[in-house]
């Protein structure tokens, strides 16, 4: 009987494991990805791929430490952390995968997978940081570094992962552990829900117009476009503008219908704010509080002390202080733009003061008083693919590098074009994915991300696979897509992201990780290129003609550089003392988010005229994930460095120079592999100066 028995519990075990291998057959995170470059095979990864591979993923993992944990030979930096740099291949592949979908192509299935797996993942690398075994391992490394013959790359990673595990709670007692690890489960959560609010909350339609008379004032193209969103939504025979930027932008900027600007403007400000199923005031003040009593654990004050030990500012006084400086100039800057643009609406007859919905409609009145220069004029020159070309151009002639489409390789959605990147050799270099329009399923903003990172282990190079993404205005019936010159730079800005990881040269796959601070440099600087003369010559050609933009043009656009200025700075670093405050409290009190809102952006003296770029609510970039959390200034702490970069070139008067570029290249590929301050040294022979942010932006 018993021989029965086990006859027949071998065959369920047998049937099991031959329907579990089948499964792993026909699930292509389980294969090699035998397609060019080795990139995602999006027309084979199903929803329903996602999971099984994610906790297959998370357990090879947990084997692969747990083999580093037990080998009994003397800790070194090949066994234990170049082991560990090996480790969670299948986990990295499918998580690379899953985040692009979830950011840039959602649905319900995604977001539900996303619930589930947020707290599994964060509980998978809560048991490797708080493992102590493993820590004893790293310690005893860390302890003995100077005597062992690591190069600085080495050093650099040595330091990371040290630091990862003493700010992951590795030196908490076991109580304090449990603990720990129970607040990182919940503040993923958190991070997920509030994401996918703010997501639905910005696709929501937040202007209906049924009467042609309210379309006053705006172009063409933009009430063409309204009309198809319209169509989209199945408002046929209306105009429709959404909560996303292409749309509602273009409204404020030429729609003299007050009363219209105001409720699109607020619709836009108050997203996660309407007190229903999608408010974030309580997802958001728990993530705040859950962050103190987590700095708290690890002996921090304050979440923001927390942060910021590892970036270039260190700690909240320096960026305090930092935001204040420019905070002052920027304010009187701002406060002669509110006298231009009050002049006029006084002089136009007016009988109001302005308000911050006012301020779009003014400004492109002053632009276009004393620059002569409206923005609709600019659109015809930016045609999307001629942008493209003009961000390619400017790493061809800085780099030598070039961008060849590819129409062989898969993606995940009809508007994502892909290119090969290689050398000025034909040495292939990586592989850029783009993909610039709005749709419901994607998050708003713009952003690069990785599908596989560049490493070189042992001899074995692995190539960067790379993608961009914006939202930028599509194409109509009658027209292509015609860029904002904002869109322009935002395009250049993200490229700038991309080059940094196309280019990049290290050993390690985490020797690209350079502080929030620091991050935003290879970025922003590319923003000067997009605005340079010289390079706007290369790519701004009208769509219908083809001619280059005029130098009559081109001289209201330089003329006009310092337009605004004081405005997007303002509105900046508005946003930037809001995330310091929240993040500066010590204490666990769950707070009245829009009463601590109105105190913080009133003890910095914001005027009423400009709105903070974000409100609380909707502040995607410290909420929906940990990245910016105390690290939004880091945007314009990076301004700094990209205006002294940029000045660089231009102080050879040549924005091509072949020296600055070869010793800037350098900086990039290196990034993330030595200290940031002592690259930028080596680059430009001297720290930062701010003099230069102060010149570009017209606030000296």
């Amino acid at each position: 009987m018993k021989l029965i028995i086990s006859f027949f519990l071998i065959t369920i075990l047998c049937a099991f494991t031959m329907q579990s291998d089948k499964n792993k057959m026909n699930n292509p995170f389980f294969q090699e990805w035998k397609t060019p470059f080795g990139t995602p095979p999006f027309s084979e990864i199903k929803n329903e791929h996602f999971m099984p591979a994610y906790e297959e993923g998370m357990k090879q993992q947990v084997a692969e430490v747990e083999e580093i944990i037990n080998n009994k030979e003397k800790p070194t930096f090949k066994n234990t952390i170049e082991a560990f740099e090996k480790s969670g291949k299948l986990f990295t592949k499918v998580n690379n995968v899953f985040n692009a979908l979830n950011g840039a192509n959602t649905n319900d299935t995604i977001q539900a997978i996303a619930q589930k797996t947020a707290p599994m993942i964060s509980k998978h690398f809560d048991e490797i940081y708080l493992n102590e075994k493993f820590f004893d391992r790293v310690k005893t490394i860390y302890q003995e570094k100077d005597k062992l013959n690591l190069t600085t790359e080495q050093k650099v990673v040595l330091e990371h992962y040290y630091k990862d595990f003493v700010r992951g709670g590795a030196n908490l007692n076991n109580e304090a552990k449990e603990k720990f690890k129970k607040i990182n489960e919940q503040l993923s959560l958190l991070g997920v829900k509030f994401g996918e609010n703010i997501l639905k909350e910005t696709n929501a339609v937040g202007l209906v117009i049924d009467n042609k008379e309210d379309l006053a004032g705006l172009p063409e193209g933009v009430i063409q476009g309204a009309a198809e969103t319209a169509k989209g939504k199945g408002l046929e025979g209306k105009w429709a503008f959404t909560l996303q930027r292409p749309s509602w932008t273009p409204f404020l900027q030429y729609s003299p219908k007050r009363n219209l600007r105001e409720k699109l403007f607020k619709a836009y400000l108050t997203r996660g704010n309407n007190n229903n199923e999608f408010d974030t005031k309580k997802i958001l003040t728990q993530m705040a509080s859950l962050r103190v009593e987590k700095a708290a654990l690890l002996g921090y004050k304050t979440y923001a002390d927390f942060k910021l030990e590892i970036n270039m500012s260190k700690n909240p006084e320096n960026v305090y202080k930092f935001l204040n400086d420019l905070w002052k100039p920027a304010l009187n800057k701002a406060r002669e733009e509110v006298a231009d643009m009050q002049k006029i609406i006084d002089t136009e007859g007016g009988n109001f003061k302005l308000q911050p919905w006012d301020w779009r409609y003014y400004s492109e009145k002053v632009r276009n008083e004393k620059y002569a220069l409206d923005g609709e004029m600019l659109r015809p020159y930016f045609k999307l693919e001629n942008v493209i070309k003009g961000a390619f151009g400017v790493a061809t002639k800085l780099y030598g590098l070039k961008f060849i489409e590819r129409k062989d390789i898969t993606v995940y959605h009809p508007d994502v074009k892909i290119f090969e990147v290689q050398e000025a050799n034909g040495k292939h270099l990586g592989i850029l994915y783009t993909d610039y329009f709005p749709r419901d399923s994607k998050r708003s903003g713009a952003w690069m991300s990785e599908f596989t990172s560049q490493s070189n282990m042992e001899g074995k190079y692995i190539s960067p696979v790379i993608y961009n993404v914006g939202n930028f205005t599509k194409p109509t019936k009658d027209k292509p897509a015609l860029l904002s010159f904002d869109d322009v730079n935002t395009l250049f800005h993200e490229f700038g992201h991309a080059l940094h990881y196309l280019i990049a040269s290290s050993v390690y796959p985490s020797g690209k990780r350079v502080p929030v601070d620091f991050v935003e440099l290879p970025s922003q600087v590319m923003e000067n290129w997009a605005s340079d003369p010289v390079v706007l010559k290369m790519y701004a050609k009208h769509y219908k003609t083809g001619k280059p933009i005029p130098e009559a043009l081109i001289k209201k656009i330089v003329n006009a550089g310092h337009f605004n200025q004081g405005f997007e700075t303002v509105e900046y670093l508005a946003a930037s003392f809001l995330d310091m405050d929240w993040h500066s409290i010590s204490d666990t009190n769950e707070r009245d988010v829009l009463q601590f809102e109105k105190e913080s952006l009133s003890k910095h003296a914001l005027m009423p005229e400009i709105e903070s770029r974000y409100q609380s609510t909707n502040f995607q970039h410290i909420f929906a994930d940990d990245g910016y959390a105390a690290g939004y200034y880091g945007y314009v702490w990076a301004a700094v460095l990209d205006a002294d970069a940029f000045a660089a070139f231009k102080e050879k008067n040549d924005v091509f120079d072949k020296t600055t570029a070869k010793a800037f290249r350098n900086l990039l590929q290196k990034a993330g592999s030595d200290d940031p301050m002592v690259l930028y040294k080596q680059f430009r022979g001297r720290e930062p100066k701010i003099d230069a942010l102060l010149k570009k932006r017209g606030l000296n």
